[in-house]
């Protein structure tokens, strides 16, 4: 008992400053890639190829003025990027980071919490963090932060009933709730037994949820600023405007992190139970695989910043209701006959 308690420690600790370094160097990897697309050279003097950058803009932030506004809600105002932060977090204790390890005879899964309805919990996790945006807005008194505030929270509502419409389909193949379980049925085949083949369309409709869910470009009209000066982060700065940054890079490795898991196999990679390996050698491999999906998806994340110009509002809103939501309806549709005539 007292190993399992001391590793899930060791775990939460591990995926919160994973979360944490992988989220500052996304900062550092987007403006290299804005460099690359825009055929300049992105950050290069803070150490060598830049690398210090990220805790040089840490240290910036955290040695700026704290300014809150006299009209400000001071409480809600604080609590807002807090919420924020916290929410960002908190969805990572379902995702399986790869199988079990085996230390003394005990076995070790790479998860926190393997819950029967991990799907809903991310999916409760993910709504919430709508309020960190909609509070800090608000709290703001700033009308371009109220404007940024409502477009945040009538976004995120619009395009979760999608994504939740998407995952329908998914759990009506799986037949189950449970994240490692659907990562786990997604072994056969040596490894490459992916939900992605099965369903295309409902991925499709999930990773542009995803993209509205993160607030990142073209879906970026929260903080707008070409309309909005920086929307509903407007009044904020130091750190309080660094956990809203922060925020953002960690839901965007966190999106990457579940889409790799329900779609993409999550651990699995090809033949992995043919390598004649140790247990605890298959389960460090198969956190690499992960990671690597992981990396790749952040990078899409990046290119598509880069390439797609912001859509207006009245586009975005139109897309959400007008067009993902009945092909999600039609996909369930679909699915439920392929699984009644054909399973």
């Amino acid at each position: 008992m007292t190993i399992d308690i001391i590793f899930k420690l060791i775990l939460i600790a591990s995926i919160f400053g994973l979360s944490l370094v992988t989220a500052m160097y996304s900062t550092l990897a987007e403006r290299k890639f804005a460099g690359f697309f825009q055929d300049r050279l992105g950050p290069d003097r803070a150490g060598p190829y830049g690398l210090f950058q990220p805790l040089a803009d840490g240290l910036k932030l955290l040695t700026k003025e704290e300014i809150i506004p006299e009209s400000a809600n001071t409480f809600l105002f604080l609590a807002g990027p807090s919420l924020a932060m916290l929410t960002a977090c908190m969805t990572s204790a379902v995702i399986p980071w790869g199988t079990y390890i085996e230390v003394d005879g005990h076995k070790l899964p790479l998860q926190v919490a393997d819950i029967n309805v991990g799907i809903l919990f991310v999916f409760g996790v993910v709504s919430l963090g709508v309020y960190g945006v909609m509070i800090g807005g608000w709290a703001s008194n700033n009308k371009f932060s109220l404007l940024g505030a409502i477009r945040g929270a009538s976004q995120n509502i619009s395009y979760e009933i999608s994504m939740g419409l998407s995952i329908i389909a998914l759990v009506m193949i799986t037949g189950s709730l449970s994240m490692r379980e659907i990562t786990d049925q997604q072994s056969g085949f040596h490894g490459m037994n992916w939900y992605v083949i099965k369903q295309p369309l409902g991925f499709l409709i999930f990773l542009i949820c995803s993209f509205a869910e993160t607030n990142r470009t073209p879906f970026d009209l929260p903080e707008c600023e070409t309309e909005l000066v920086g929307g509903y982060h407007t009044e904020y700065s130091s750190m309080k405007l660094g956990f809203y940054l922060f925020a953002e890079y960690i839901n965007m490795f966190i999106s990457s992190a579940v889409m790799a898991t329900l779609y993409f196999g999550g651990y699995n990679f090809p033949f992995m139970h043919d390598l004649g390996l140790s247990q605890n050698v298959v389960a460090m491999l198969g956190v690499g695989a992960l990671f690597i999906k992981i990396l790749l998806f952040i990078f899409f994340f990046m290119w598509v910043r880069w390439t797609v110009p912001r859509f207006r509002y009245d586009q975005l809103m139109r897309l959400g209701w007008q067009v993902l939501i009945p092909l999600a309806i039609l996909n369930i549709i679909i699915t439920g006959g392929v699984v009644l005539f054909f399973q």
